[in-house]
């Protein structure tokens, strides 16, 4: 129980949209998403894709760093939409 109160806090921020097409989700550039709390309010494919980096830096796990962004980042699998989110980790004490 203690191990889950000092879990990391992850934060998804969508940082750029690539595709030609609004997000069919309403996702703008600028929001935020608690991955706890605000998971719901996230579309089910940016989820979907979000999950396995979560889960890997919830748990003391490391993801490459984008070579283009110099962070972590992934993008949604629209091919028309292409969100591209930043995962922030804010370590708990």
């Amino acid at each position: 129980m203690d191990f889950l109160a000092r879990r990391p806090k992850i934060i998804l921020h969508l940082i750029e949209q690539k595709g030609k097409h609004g997000c069919h989700h309403g996702h703008k550039v600028g929001d935020k998403f608690d991955y706890d709390t605000e998971r719901g309010q996230l579309c089910p494919m940016a989820a979907h894709v979000a999950f396995p980096y979560v889960e890997i830096l919830r748990y003391g796990g490391e993801v490459p760093l984008s070579q283009d962004y110099e962070q972590m980042v992934f993008c949604c699998p629209d091919v028309d939409v292409i969100n591209v989110f930043q995962i922030e980790v804010i370590l708990l004490v």
